[in-house]
């Protein structure tokens, strides 16, 4: 329900803005691009609502562990990747600098001397400021380089676009509910930390339509899409999704979690030294291998330490 509510959402939204003629470059960038965050973010703000603080940092910062290792593992394999040079320069960079962002944030006992962990409004004010200038920076870049196919839109009658609209708010309003207390019923019932299931279980479950929409871009040599919708997943995913759900409430972080963040890190880091070594601005094959490899590894690690 979550994923075709947001799926939905998503082709009403679209079909509506193009009957307002606004441009199909625009509603990607935005209307598109946002349905595919919006599992995260109703999760995530049911989450916090709720109480479960663990579940949230969980799936955003296992989401993008699974974006980077798992996807761009299956997706290289497939096919290798190669990446242009924008990508390497700055979204990969920024990539890096809004993960180190978080963990700043996130950790105040450590940075402000804090007697507490805790993400506030002002963060999250911060980072959806953050979100506004990355959204600034992929609409200049567009102008000044637009892309050589743009995805047709279909639009529906007023009928089918309302029958969208009000399906996919449902879709992804119940859809969050069962997932979120279905989580909690899952660390309960297996005496397990909420934050191990959603580093896992929910993490997965968002990031399928990721999974899917690589492994398909990679399988067609659309090495572009394939690359993009992960970094541009992350970004998200950090910026918006995280952003908005601490504007809505504050949220107690784990240091547990710091293990997790550097991983992450790490995942990021490595990405840019196969970008500049070999076959520079290539992710190659045994490089994708190697990350699902790191991915495996760390499902293992995760449940030893539950």
């Amino acid at each position: 329900m979550l994923i075709k509510g947001a799926e939905a959402l998503v082709n009403g939204a679209s079909s509506l803005a193009k009957r307002f003629h606004v441009p199909d470059l625009a509603i990607g960038l935005t209307i598109v691009a946002l349905g595919t965050s919006a599992p995260e973010l109703v999760v995530n703000v049911l989450s916090g609502t709720d109480g479960h603080p663990e579940v949230v940092f969980g799936n955003i910062i296992g989401s993008n562990i699974f974006n980077l290792f798992l996807i761009l593992g299956v997706a290289g394999a497939i096919y290798p990747l190669p990446v242009q040079r924008s990508t390497v320069m700055r979204e990969l960079p920024f990539s890096l600098f809004i993960t180190l962002l978080l963990f700043y944030l996130a950790n105040d006992e450590l940075f402000n001397g804090e007697d507490f962990n805790r993400t506030s409004l002002l963060d999250g004010i911060i980072l959806l400021g953050f979100f506004a200038i990355f959204l600034w920076y992929v609409f200049g870049s567009l102008k000044r380089r637009p892309p050589h196919q743009v995805s047709k839109i279909r639009v529906y009658s007023s009928f089918g676009i309302a029958t969208r609209l009000l399906f996919g708010l449902m879709g992804l309003g119940f859809g969050g509910k069962f997932v979120v207390d279905n989580a909690i019923a899952i660390a309960q019932a297996f005496e397990v930390s909420e934050k191990l299931v959603g580093l896992t279980i929910i993490a997965a479950g968002t990031s399928l339509p990721e999974l899917a929409t690589s492994a398909v871009a990679a399988y067609k040599r659309q090495a572009d899409i394939a690359i993009g919708n992960v970094i541009g997943s992350n970004i998200f995913n950090i910026l918006l999704v995280l952003g908005v759900t601490t504007v809505v409430t504050p949220l107690d972080y784990d240091t547990a979690l710091n293990t997790d963040v550097f991983i992450l890190l790490s995942g990021t880091v490595l990405l840019l030294v196969f970008m500049f070594t070999i076959n520079k601005k290539k992710l190659d094959r045994w490089e994708s291998l190697l990350y699902l490899a790191t991915f495996i590894g760390y499902m293992i690690y995760l449940f030893i330490r539950k």
